[in-house]
């Protein structure tokens, strides 16, 4: 019996790269890590930036963008699934993308808005996961939310730089806004849920990342004579 694996695009990103032997566990045997605390004050700064440019133009969020609107924020996505080349079971993506937006020439484009300092190497790392989003919305499940083509992704970063007082009683956290430009590859996604389908589908547990500090607890605990 072939299975049909869910996949969030946060784990394409985060658990990943991390651990691949954590993310086989959790998908294919729904083997979870413990939870970890996340500090709220992240998740407040996005959904603040969520709403400060929801309804505004593109060219409020960088200057370099086709003119659009964004008009859509905080949805949930969920894709057909995929079955790739030559595999006997297949995956989904279901996941809650930032803000979708809307260009003048009818296509769309996905944002996600990131308290952090921008750096080379984002565009790759969280490209999966946009790209994930953008999969989702150009092969939607039956019912599902559907947006298509998708002609542009990108990150807009926020990097807390300083603190001002507005009043004795208010404060505001400042820095610059930076936008990280995402070029758009489905192509090259759907060859990385290839390599995705080949680990998940493989009777062998994975080797744990070099520094899972979750798979040396589990391997310790193992090996603990009581």
């Amino acid at each position: 019996m072939s299975e049909n694996w869910k996949l969030s695009p946060s784990d394409l990103t985060f658990l990943w790269d991390e651990c691949k032997r954590c993310f086989y566990l959790k998908v294919r045997h729904n083997f979870r890590r413990p939870s970890t605390a996340f500090p709220k004050i992240f998740g407040t700064i996005d959904l603040l930036m969520k709403d400060i440019y929801l309804g505004e133009s593109t060219k409020k969020m960088n200057p370099s963008l086709p003119e659009g609107k964004a008009f859509l924020s905080g949805r949930w996505v969920t894709s057909l699934p995929f079955h790739g080349n030559n595999h006997t079971n297949s995956c989904y993506i279901t996941g809650l993308f930032d803000t979708l937006v809307k260009f003048d020439d009818d296509t769309y484009g996905i944002i996600d808005f990131k308290t952090t300092t921008p750096a080379d190497h984002h565009a790759g790392f969280y490209g999966r996961q946009l790209h994930a989003y953008a999969y989702a919305l150009e092969n939607p499940a039956p019912g599902k939310l559907s947006y298509e083509p998708i002609s542009r992704m990108g990150l807009l970063c926020f990097d807390p730089s300083r603190m001002e007082e507005q009043s004795p009683a208010v404060l505001s956290l400042q820095g610059p806004a930076a936008w990280v430009d995402i070029p758009v590859d489905m192509g090259g996604f759907k060859g990385f849920l290839d390599e995705v389908l080949s680990l998940l589908e493989s009777p062998e547990l994975p080797n744990p990342g070099p520094e899972c500090g979750f798979c040396a607890y589990r391997d310790a605990a193992r090996n603990t004579q009581f």
